[in-house]
This record gives structure tokens, sequence and C-alpha cells, in this order.
């Protein structure tokens, strides 16, 4: 093997940039070219591709975000756009692709290796909702950036009596939101993997301003089974003793500099995905479980979803006293 590509594909997350770094360098010790393939899959078929040098990732490992930038392509999902990857990966010599993304890139990467083409996953995804790892490249960051956006609304709800709900990312699965709720203190958290009545949320708000509490907070991850807003317009027609304020976080989940742990999660992984493929390895995606960065094959990352573990949820309305 001469030449890898490497890609990030999907949403961003914070610290891809830092595996992209550690791609092109391992490659380099190695004696390999790297080419960089720009705004995923569709720049792969329009032929995005500019090679990547060492010193052309020097100053990136603290960066958010991705240089390569990042998309989502249904052209990809048909056969005819396979077949175009595959010509533009052949025209450019690229004989193994490291791709790094969330479910939905670990099933192009799939594709791409039943077409015979050798490549690596990576997983990166802020949801932490890709099965077959502990955790996946961002999601570090994104916690701490919830963490922080609710210690600064408690300040403001314990001055003046309030009750917030923080709306996090979180469509499929509520990892997020339930570990920001044990960690930040909230009521309660409402989650896609749980089923919770709109009269447990107004009775758990109640029972905190009963106790004496100078704020409640609730955090919902935005595929719920209630809108925030839906929530906010109930709580509003029951006694229970705060005023409601709504925040939703949005994309700043996915912004800012990568924490220390991100950063090294992302350079072990990018560093184990080149090493796996010049040791013959197809068709696989890097994987931290324990303290070991492994591999795993992606037929069986794509067959199964990462859940959050609901025994978080017990202990947030257990803390909550």
């Amino acid at each position: 093997m001469r030449c890898i590509g490497v890609m990030t594909s999907g949403g961003d997350a914070p610290g891809m940039n830092a595996c992209i770094r550690a791609v092109v360098r391992t490659a380099a010790y190695h004696g390999l070219r790297v080419m960089g393939i720009r705004r995923g899959f569709q720049g792969l078929i329009e032929g995005e591709i500019v090679e990547l040098r060492p010193r052309d990732v020097g100053g990136i490992i603290q960066r958010g975000g991705t240089i390569l930038q990042t998309a989502r392509s249904k052209e990809f999902m048909t056969e005819e756009g396979q077949r175009k990857a595959l010509r533009r990966l052949n025209q450019h010599g690229i004989e193994g692709l490291v791709v790094i993304g969330g479910d939905g890139s670990m099933r192009g990467a799939l594709a791409l290796h039943q077409r015979g083409f050798p490549v690596v996953g990576v997983p990166a995804s802020i949801d932490n909702d890709i099965w077959g790892t502990n955790m996946s490249i961002g999601v570090d960051t994104a916690l701490n950036t919830i963490i922080d956006a609710i210690d600064r609304l408690r300040d403001t709800a314990s001055s003046i009596g309030r009750a917030f709900l923080v709306e996090t990312m979180g469509r499929d699965c509520g990892y997020l939101a339930l570990i920001a709720g044990v960690i930040g203190g909230a009521e309660m958290v409402l989650i896609p993997e749980r089923e919770t009545r709109l009269e447990e949320v107004a009775r758990a708000v109640m029972d905190a301003y009963e106790r004496g509490k100078t704020h409640a907070l609730i955090v919902i991850a935005e595929g719920s089974p209630y809108r925030t807003t839906e929530v906010a317009k109930f709580l509003e027609s029951h006694p229970i003793g705060f005023d409601v304020r709504i925040t939703i976080l949005g994309h700043i989940q996915r912004g800012g500099s990568p924490t220390a742990f991100d950063r090294l999660l992302a350079t072990r992984m990018g560093v184990k995905a080149v090493e796996a493929l010049l040791g013959g390895e197809r068709g696989v995606m890097t994987a931290l479980q324990g303290r070991d960065i492994v591999t795993i094959p992606l037929e069986e990352v794509v067959q199964r979803r990462r859940e959050a573990n609901l025994a978080y949820y017990d202990m947030v309305l257990m803390l909550a006293r």
C-alpha cells in the first residue's frame, strides 16, 4: 500500500481534526502518501481530492470542526454513486480509505468494503450512538459544552427562581441529555429511550419547589417523545411554583476546541486506523473498549445501535433531592 485517503463525513464533531492529523502523520511515518477528500462521500464522487502532507495538518489539533469539511450524500446511497466513488479512488491512486464519522458514515464505509475496497472507519459522533465503542470522538467535548451552559443557567435560575428546560442534541440516542442530567444536577431528563408522562415532569418540578429549591432543571433530548415547547406549555398550565424558561443549545454543542480526552481519543483512533490498513485489516472500525483501541467488523457496527444506559436515568431521580 502506497497511498491512502482520509475523509470526514456526516455531522461534524470536535476532535475530527485531531484524527485527520494523526492519520496523515502516521501514514507519513510509514512512507505512505495521503489524499484528503473534501465534503465526505459527495466530495469523493465529485473528485474534491487534495494531497495532505505532515505540514498541512500542523496547528489543527486544537481546532473544532473539520478542515476537510463534511456533507451528507444521497447520491452515494445509490449503486451509481458508489461506482463513481470507486472510480475517483482509483483515478487518484488511493489504495485504502479512512472514514471518520457517525452511523451513516460507517454504513457508507461498509458499502465500499462490500465492493472490495479496503476501508477502516473511525467513530465520530457527539450523540455517542455508535455500537461497539465506549466513546466516539466529540462526545466529551459536547458534554463539557452542555455542562458549562447548565452551570451558567443555574446561576440565573437560582437568582430569579425559575425552572429551565434545556434541550440537547440526541435525535435517536439520549446519551448527552442523560449524562448531563446526572452531572448537571437535573430534576429529570426526557430521552427517546424512556417514556415519561408530562405529569411526572410537573410533579418533579413541584417537588423541587416544595423542598425549598431555588430553581429546577429539566434536560430534554431533541428526540424526546415531547417537544420542549410542549413540555413548557404543560408546566405553565400547572401550579409548579416556578416561572418556566427554555434554552435550546443547538449547534454550539458541535463546536469548540476539543477537550484533552477527545484529542487523545481521536489521535489514538487515527493511528490505529492507519496501522489496521497496513496490517491488512478491511471493513473494520476502530473502537474504544476499556483502555484499549481495538477494531471490530463494520457489519456488526451497523446492525446495532448503542443506546443510553437507563441506570443513569434512575440515578438522576435519586440524586434530585
